[in-house]
C-alpha cells in the first residue's frame, strides 16, 4: 500500500510564498509582471486567513490613484515614460508586504541614516541625478526593484526598522536596453514617500518633469 504523501506544513507553505514574493518584487518581469505579485499576495492572505484584505488594499489604491484598469503598472503611465514600469509597481506592493511582515530587505538603515536621507532628499533631488549619484550619497538601497543592468529602469527603496517611517523610493529610467539606445546610467525621475497618496507623492527632478508623458487614458 502506497503511504500517503507528506504534504508541506502551513508554515512551510507560508515561508515558500514569502520567499517567492521577495524574489518577484526584485525581478518582477522574470516572474510574469504584476499579475505574479498580485497572485502571491492573494496566496499569502489566504494562508493568513485574511483574503478580504486584498479588496481593501485595492480599494485604497484606487482611491489614491495607484490603481487603474491595468493595475498599479497602469497608474504610472502618465508619470514615468516607461509604459511597463514594473519596478515602480513592485515598490507599491512592497510597502504593503512590509506592513504585513513579508518584505525581507537587503539592508536596513539606522535611525540616523534614515533621518539624514529623509531630511535631505527633497532639496537634493531638485537637480538631475543618476543611479551612482544616489548610492554615493545614501548608500546601497534596502531593496533594489529591477535588475542590476543599468540599461533598464529600476526603483531603489530605502527603509529603517521603524514601521512608522515610510519607505523612501527613487524611480529611475533608461531609454533602452541596447548600448546604442540606452544611456550609460539610468536617470532619476522622481522621489516618493510611501506614506503619501500615490499621485501626490511624486517629487520630480528636472529630468522627470521633462520626460513625464502627456496625460492619457489607461
Amino acid at each position: 500500500m502506497t503511504p500517503p504523501p507528506a504534504y508541506a506544513t502551513v508554515e512551510e507553505i507560508h515561508a515558500h510564498f514569502v520567499e517567492q514574493l521577495n524574489s518577484a518584487l526584485r525581478l518582477t518581469g522574470m516572474f510574469g509582471g504584476e499579475p505574479a505579485l498580485r497572485a502571491l499576495v492573494e496566496h499569502l492572505l489566504f494562508v493568513e486567513r485574511e483574503p478580504e484584505a486584498w479588496e481593501e488594499l485595492r480599494g485604497r489604491w484606487e482611491k489614491e490613484g495607484a490603481w487603474s484598469p491595468l493595475g498599479v503598472t497602469g497608474a504610472f503611465h502618465t508619470l514615468i515614460p516607461d509604459r511597463s514600469y514594473q519596478c515602480g509597481s513592485a515598490s507599491v506592493y512592497a510597502e504593503f508586504a512590509r506592513r504585513r511582515g513579508w518584505l525581507v530587505p537587503d539592508r536596513t538603515l539606522t535611525s540616523e541614516e534614515y533621518a539624514v536621507l529623509a531630511g535631505r532628499v527633497g532639496q537634493w533631488a531638485e537637480e538631475d541625478r543618476t543611479w551612482p549619484d544616489i548610492t554615493a550619497e545614501f548608500g546601497a538601497p534596502s531593496v533594489l526593484f529591477g535588475g542590476s543592468n543599468p540599461r533598464y529602469g529600476k526603483t531603489l527603496g530605502y527603509l529603517c526598522a521603524d514601521l512608522t517611517q515610510p519607505m523612501i523610493l527613487f524611480d529611475l529610467w533608461n531609454d533602452g536596453a541596447s548600448a546604442d539606445a540606452g544611456r550609460e546610467q539610468p536617470s532619476l525621475l522622481a522621489v516618493r514617500r510611501s506614506d503619501e497618496p500615490f499621485r501626490r507623492s511624486f517629487r520630480f527632478t528636472p529630468e522627470g518633469r521633462r520626460r513625464r508623458p502627456a496625460a492619457d487614458v489607461c
